[in-house]
């Protein structure tokens, strides 16, 4: 049934959702939670790699969204992304939001040395200019992304999804703690077991020469005889939740648990992640897992309601912030 039945459809007109081809069955939880079939389009790849964007039917003067998360292969569902935007704008739509769970180049957020770029910014840039009017996505590596959107936006997060989860198995649980994979997360960590009502501990990370990347070297806080949450935004190569693991385990951690928003899962990250013992992995579907990919102790949590939540409500011109009671 509809969630949009007997509402005023404002001036954008009615609801339109289109999907890319990175994440499907996302974009069709969202369909069905809102009650509003995806609209058809289709997406056509050349021999010359060159990519085609074609609608189905005109979306002239309605509210759109496209839903299309930028993880592997990049740079292909960013062009398609950036593709659509274009499509639509020149279609005339009312107002036009890019629906982006996971935001790709988002560690490249500042110039940490000489002659390099800032990346983030120039995705940011590039979707404004595709014909974007709004944007939404979750959990950014680092918060000063919002700042180099000149267009609004909501920048959400999943982690409440994921606390909701464990705070189910807490009776289950031993004492737990909250782990960071390291101190760079220490703020949300500190949000995340404030929510779980757990104490938190911190992996110690220390670069051993200008040429290596840093290495856990210990933990800060306690956790031996205790289960443990080992928390990140993302994971792509899994090297340091691994590493993670390894450090709590040394330490006398009993049962550890890995839970994250974003899983990117680069090679080598399935090999990893397979030959650690975790208790259980939790993750979002902010990127699609292939079936077979999706590990024996691996808890898929969808964002399709959160999300779908926000665009109705983007639509109806109410509050974002009053689902989080802020």
């Amino acid at each position: 049934m509809t969630r949009l039945k007997g509402r005023d459809t404002h001036m954008y007109g009615e609801i339109r959702l289109y999907s890319g081809s990175s994440c499907p069955v996302l974009a069709q939880e969202i369909s069905d939670y809102l009650g509003v079939p995806l609209s058809g389009r289709d997406l056509i790849r050349f021999p010359n790699e060159n990519q085609f964007c074609r609608l189905h039917a005109s979306a002239r003067g309605q509210d759109v969204y496209v839903i299309q998360s930028t993880a592997s292969p990049v740079n292909d569902n960013l062009m398609e992304l950036l593709i659509m935007l274009q499509t639509l704008r020149l279609d005339s739509v009312g107002r036009l939001t890019s629906v982006v769970p996971y935001l790709c180049y988002s560690r490249s957020d500042k110039k940490d040395q000489p002659r390099v770029p800032i990346a983030a910014r120039l995705v940011a840039d590039m979707i404004e200019i595709a014909g974007s009017d709004r944007y939404m996505t979750l959990d950014l590596h680092a918060g000063q992304i919002q700042g180099f959107f000149n267009i609004p936006g909501d920048v959400l997060t999943a982690f409440h999804i994921l606390s909701a989860h464990f705070q189910e198995l807490r009776d289950d649980m031993k004492d737990p703690v909250v782990v960071t994979a390291d101190l760079g997360f220490a703020k949300k960590g500190r949000n995340f077991a404030a929510k779980l009502d757990m104490p938190i501990a911190f992996i110690e990370k220390r670069r051993k020469s200008n040429e290596t990347k840093a290495e856990a070297v210990g933990v800060i806080g306690d956790v031996r005889g205790r289960d443990v949450i080992i928390v990140d935004d993302e994971v792509d190569t899994a090297g340091s939740v691994t590493q993670a693991f390894e450090i709590v385990k040394k330490q006398g951690a009993r049962d550890v648990h890995l839970s994250f928003v974003h899983a990117v899962l680069s090679d080598p990250a399935f090999e990893r992640l397979s030959k650690a013992d975790f208790k259980d992995i939790v993750t979002t579907n902010t990127v699609h897992i292939p079936q077979d990919k999706v590990l024996p102790n691996m808890t898929i949590l969808s964002i399709a309601p959160l999300l779908a939540e926000v665009i109705l409500r983007a639509h109806e011109g109410r509050s974002v912030g009053e689902m989080f009671n802020e």
